[in-house]
């Protein structure tokens, strides 16, 4: 199927700015312009491509479609740096997977470590995040799946530690009697979203138990640690954000020497292994630096 690459560029540029308004600017088009490319590239694939609102969103096929959009303008840059004569390569567009964690700790040293390119990051749970890689909406994902994908590769980047904190007060308002399944399970739990099993695995490996605490949703990491400080109630935070809460006695394991390692994988297409060169090697030193070695 031959596609249309100003069509296929309105498509993208919709989807980064959440509207036809924000895409034409981008482009330097008129709104119309944009509706016009956009319901063409529909109409050649048959399927709808942006849910339109506020803000406009892709569908499943959008999304995949933009991705391979993203695919084609890397392959392009990075044949550009070869041939001198085809000008500067252009910045391109790599939209990945990520969790918030990762975010919140070691991966911005390893983005600010690869020049030339412009992120467009999708948080997802590192359980889920493949989900996005095997659907074609992103080039890249960091995940805890070590088996590589159909047509992926799979590198193991390292273990980042979490530790189940809580404030002092907070220990001595539910953990009287010592952390327990009794006593853990009606103490208030910090959750960030509905794919986070952090805490659960932490209570099932060092507890022996499966309990389900009433729980807070925090989907922020920093506010994650926050509310932890805060006593809002406990969770597992990155060892790396709370290190110096720890320190100070602002927080306090619930457990001694319970931490949980969770791996991280760099999950990518083998297709796309060369171009996306950059980014892994970019990954790999930033996780040496700041990660547990996996294993």
């Amino acid at each position: 199927m031959n596609l249309d690459p100003q069509q296929l560029a309105a498509l993208c540029a919709i989807l980064r700015c959440g509207s036809f308004d924000g895409a034409a600017a981008e482009l330097g088009l008129t709104q119309s312009a944009i509706s016009q490319r956009l319901k063409a590239l529909e109409t050649r694939v048959g399927v709808q491509l942006v849910h339109r609102g506020q803000p406009s969103t892709g569908t499943e096929a959008g999304l995949r479609l933009a991705a391979h959009g993203d695919q084609v303008a890397l392959l392009e840059a990075r044949l550009t740096e070869h041939f001198t004569a085809l000008g500067p390569a252009p910045q391109t567009r790599l939209r990945l997977a990520v969790n918030a964690d990762s975010l919140a700790t070691w991966l911005p040293a390893a983005l600010a470590d690869i020049p030339g390119h412009l992120f467009d990051l999708v948080i997802d749970d590192q359980d889920a995040a493949h989900d996005r890689l095997m659907r074609g909406e992103v080039l890249g994902a960091l995940t805890n799946r070590p088996k590589p994908l159909p047509g992926c590769e799979a590198i193991a980047l390292g273990n980042l530690r979490y530790i189940a904190t809580a404030s002092p007060g907070f220990v001595a308002r539910h953990f009287t009697q010592g952390v327990t399944p009794e006593t853990i399970s009606a103490a208030p739990m910090l959750r960030f979203d509905a794919k986070d099993r952090l805490q659960d695995q932490w209570i099932a490996s060092h507890l022996g138990r499966t309990v389900t605490p009433p729980c807070h949703m925090i989907p922020s990491a920093t506010g994650f640690v926050a509310a932890t400080r805060l006593g809002i109630g406990w969770g597992l935070n990155p060892e790396i954000l709370v290190a110096d809460d720890l320190a100070t006695g602002a927080l306090v394991p619930l457990l001694p020497d319970a931490a949980l390692d969770t791996p991280l994988y760099w999950q990518s297409s083998r297709l796309l292994g060369a171009a996306l060169g950059p980014v892994t090697r970019a990954l790999r030193r930033s996780a040496r630096r700041m990660l547990y070695p996996p294993g």
